[in-house]
């Protein structure tokens, strides 16, 4: 297999073990074809009106302030007088467009929805909206669009502002808010003088849904603990409070309005969420009005946290709710059918009604989620051969028809709570089977992965032996085995026909198939292994034991590393010792000091603190002078050498680059200042951070080719637009990492000529766009091991020492303002991922730097590092999980989909490391060879 069919392969494969944890874990809940439920009884309310405010944590609402006042008088005093309160649990992802769905439609999208679509709708599902007999619903362009284009008819309306609206480094975000509360009174304002729309708004069944953004957006612009995050809510009580007087006075008090405030998710304390730590999953719940209960007064409750005594709200009943379970408390208050993709179970304690309504509001849910039990049942059942089909016995048939009947004879005999407790019951038994029934496919779909994972490993460290070592004797090239292709073929359409006959999605045949292609060429190589097997039991057992040892112990660092940041840190103080261990430092005392160093400097970096929670624009500053000032030296070196090879054309590429990364740090220092001024992004500014942003992947072609210059380019065009991207200490990271790799380059010369590999070459005239030309590459040496652990090490180093956190919630969306502060999902996180990849870079060129000198082919030690970073990736394929606390599950998510991801990343760097240090344009140069 030649080497860009072989990349292609594995970034093929590779892309299927990433996408394959959605469908395995997470993949949509939705089922179809259920008939609508309602309570039969007359409902408490006419109206509800729905505050949601964006990103807003329980902690930030709820506590009060260092004079022991609150921060949001008017709903302390809704809760402490009027209403009940609580706080709502949300689960990952905790993003905008999950945490509404849960609200509004009572289900929770899987994890690979936030990227289906922002705005549109990805699948059709029911809601509370859906249901109403009309729906107003005023804020962001966002959210508002996907219940409006969800609802059958013509009976959800919107009003939002424009996208441009939503900026980070605008005056004030709370504006946004402000735009909302305003709209509503000029709505009802309006209606007076409009009979048709007095008329609608007199109607049963309506609801009215404020999405107020600003919390939000104060938040990721200034962190939930500052001044700007705090006035909002103060303005967001204040605008509640006139919303809800105008609103009763409207209908003139007739106490027909229920009255629910609530969050989609909370925020962690550096401004981002998406993630499960508890300030992201914690929400407010407060709701006041017709229906719900009064405040209920407890001398004592018992919660794990200790927030009722932070709080002061020990003698208030605190009532804890699922972020679903929202949806069918709103189809309760105002009498609609509960949504039917709804998995919520109604929180009966808010609700101030008859026991009689409360059962048959619990008898309405329990039926609503046994509706997509059964449906979910009869579809596994229809698409799952009989023999092979287990059905959930807990909730049979006749099970079903028990527990109805019991239900309906307790609510006609009056036994109120005996008709609950088995409603709940029945709830429970039926989210657990629709659980059961949603994960049925999940042991055969893992197993698939794994087998296919464990094939792409073993074919790969064959491919190695095969190809880069002596560890077999020459193997004649056998003829294929025609019964060994048709044995694979045979077992493929057997597994073919048997997804085809449970008429199963597209994707299985994906998972299913994968393991026959790779285990047939792991097979295929059936003389290979039976050499190497012969080989190896010749060996010292002690020996290869040992070796073995020495690898399983430096993945597992690898792996506890994503857990823990500071193992990094050890293992970088182990490399510091690298030089002494191997007596490295006997020959070369210098080089082995420096790399002491410098290895000792970046083991600080991952004890750091995480980004964004102490912006550092000084620090940032200072690096830009740095980098300046190490440039001047470096280039009054290279003037100052007597160099053949040096060309004064090619100064004037420094000197650009030079400029670049002056322009990017006063570009920094502005745009703070103009944003901390509140007066926005420079124009200026922003042209300036995208002109660099485009010219740092062009600027290093146009510089020489020798190794050190080469490198040296590469470093400033990126450091120029990582500066950009920089709130603090992470801006030093890459000068640190750009002298430990040019270092260790030097060391790996050190030590190849000290196991007598190769002679020594001379680094300050090595040429990359001569190295590709050397056709006698050496074979592996058990060393070349640790070199690719090296560069994985470095990897891996490169993403937790910039101050990231193994949780897709790390990134500070503070790091984008230099090119934009109006929100643009997609556009952030494409600039966040470039801010992760640039060490990336730095540290793939080291690595190609570290190849060619020492006589490897780019595929021989590359294939050494994909072998080491697919056992990682298995190691996290068996560690994610989707029960036990949200912060678990989260985490474990995310440290799969980062491993792969960096792996997916090593595959792309390799090549484009060979483009940055072997390519030249040479448009100047022709030019001037055109005329001489």
């Amino acid at each position: 297999m030649g080497i860009p069919v072989f990349i292609l392969a594995g970034l093929l494969v590779h892309c299927v073990f990433l996408v394959s944890i959605f469908e395995i874990y997470f993949s949509s809940p939705l089922v179809h074809g259920m008939t609508p439920q309602q309570t039969p009884l007359p409902p408490p309310a006419k109206r509800l009106v729905l505050f949601v405010a964006d990103g807003l944590r329980a902690d930030s609402l709820y506590e009060l302030n260092s004079n022991n006042t609150p921060q949001a008088p008017f709903l302390r005093g809704i809760l402490e007088n009027n209403g009940s309160w609580g706080i709502s649990h949300t689960r990952v992802p905790t993003e905008s467009r999950p945490g509404h769905v849960a609200l509004i439609a009572g289900f929770y999208e899987d994890v690979s929805a936030v990227a289906k679509g922002w705005k549109e709708n990805p699948v059709e599902f029911d809601s509370v909206f859906n249901e109403s007999k009309y729906t107003w619903s005023w804020g962001s362009p966002d959210i508002l669009p996907m219940f409006a284009k969800g609802a059958t008819g013509d009976h959800v309306y919107t009003f939002c502002y424009t996208a441009e609206h939503e900026d980070f480094g605008a005056q004030d975000a709370a504006e946004l808010d402000m735009w909302v509360f305003d709209h509503v009174k000029s709505f009802f304002n309006s209606s007076r003088s409009n009979q048709t729309l007095f008329s609608a708004l007199n109607e049963e069944k309506v609801v009215l849904f404020l999405h107020l953004l600003g919390i939000d957006t104060n938040g990721h612009a200034h962190r939930p603990n500052s001044r700007e995050y705090k006035e909002n809510i103060k303005k967001v009580d204040e605008g509640i409070k006139e919303i809800a007087l105008m609103i009763d006075n409207f209908y003139g008090n007739d106490g027909k309005t229920a009255f629910i405030l609530t969050s989609d998710h909370g925020m962690t304390d550096w401004g981002s969420h998406g993630a499960g730590h508890p300030s992201e999953t914690l929400t407010p719940l407060i709701v006041w009005g017709a229906g719900v209960n009064y405040p209920q007064k407890v001398t004592s409750q018992f919660f794990e946290d200790n927030f009722l005594k932070e709080w002061k709200l020990e003698n208030l009943k605190r009532l804890d709710v699922n972020q679903a379970d929202i949806a069918p408390l709103m189809a309760s208050l105002i009498g609609v059918p509960f949504p039917l993709n709804s998995v919520g179970t109604l929180p009966l304690e808010y609700l101030n009604n008859s026991a009689h309504f409360k059962a048959e509001s619990m008898f309405t849910n329990a039926v609503q989620i046994l509706e997509q039990f059964k449906v979910k049942m009869s579809h596994k059942k229809e698409t799952t051969l009989s023999f092979l089909f287990t059905p959930f016995k807990p909730l049979s048939d006749s099970e079903q028809i028990n527990f109805l009947k019991k239900v309906r004879l307790y609510i006609q005999q009056q036994k109120y709570d005996e008709a609950v407790s088995l409603c709940k019951t029945l709830i429970n038994l039926a989210l657990e089977g629709l659980s059961y029934y949603h994960t049925y496919d999940r042991l055969f779909l893992g197993l698939s992965i794994a087998v296919s994972f464990v094939g792409w490993t073993a074919y790969v460290i064959l491919v190695i032996i095969k190809t880069h070592t002596n560890l077999t004797k020459t193997i004649q090239a056998n003829k294929e085995s025609t019964v060994l292709f048709y044995s694979f073929a045979f077992v493929g359409t057997i597994i073919a026909f048997f997804l085809l006959i449970q008429t199963c999605p597209w994707t299985y045949y994906i998972y299913c198939l994968l393991p026959v292609p790779v285990w047939y060429a792991v097979v295929r190589e059936l003389p290979l292994i039976q050499d190497l097997a012969a080989n190896l039991l010749s060996l010292h057992i002690s020996q290869s034991m040992g070796f073995l040892l020495v690898c399983a112990l430096g993945i597992e660092i690898l792996v506890f590393s994503f857990f823990y940041r500071s193992t990094l840190t050890i293992g970088l103080l182990v490399f510091a010792g690298w030089p002494v261990i191997t007596q490295l430092w006997v020959q070369a005392k210098t080089t082995a000091l420096i790399w002491f160093l410098l290895c000792v400097l970046l083991a600080i970096f991952p004890l750091m603190p995480v980004v964004g929670r102490e912006p550092n624009i000084p620090l940032v500053i200072a690096t830009g002078l740095l980098t300046l000032l190490i440039s001047c030296f470096s280039l009054t070196s290279l003037c100052n050498s007597k160099n053949k090879y040096r060309n004064n054309e090619d100064l004037k590429v420094y000197f650009y680059q030079m400029l670049s990364v002056a322009l990017s740090t006063y570009v920094v220092s502005s745009t703070h200042d103009s944003l901390k001024n509140k007066q926005g992004l420079p124009v200026l500014n922003q042209i300036i951070s995208w002109m660099t942003l485009v010219s740092s992947s062009v600027l290093p072609l146009l510089s020489p080719t020798f190794l050190f210059q080469r490198l040296f380019s590469i470093l400033l065009s990126l450091m120029s637009t990582y500066l950009l991207l920089s709130t603090g200490y992470e801006a030093l990271f890459p000068l640190v990492l750009s002298g430990l790799m040019f270092v260790w380059i030097s060391m790996e010369q050190e030590a190849l000529q000290h196991y007598g590999l190769s002679l020594k070459p001379k680094l300050a005239v090595f040429n990359f766009s001569y190295a590709t030309d050397i056709t006698q590459f050496r074979q592996l040496h058990l060393d070349d091991v640790r070199r690719a652990f090296f560069f994985v090490f470095f990897i891996v180093t490169a993403f937790f020492g910039t101050g990231n956190i193994a949780s897709v919630n790390s990134f500070d969306p503070a790091s984008v303002y230099c090119f934009l502060t109006v929100f643009s999902p997609f556009m952030m996180g494409g600039l966040l991922v470039l801010k992760v990849v640039i060490p990336f870079v730095l540290v793939s060129c080291a690595f190609e730097a570290v190849q060619v000198t020492t006589q490897l082919s780019s595929k021989s030690l590359f294939l050494i590092v994909l072998v080491l970073s697919d056992i990682m990736a298995l190691h996290f394929f068996f560690l994610v999980k989707d029960y036990g606390s949200w912060l678990d599950i989260g985490t474990s998510i995310s440290h799969y989909v980062l491993v792969m991801s960096l792996t997916i990343f090593m595959m792309l760097m390799n090549g484009l490391a060979q483009l940055l240090t072997t390519q030249r344009l040479e448009l100047l140069r022709r030019t001037k060879h055109h005329f001489t």
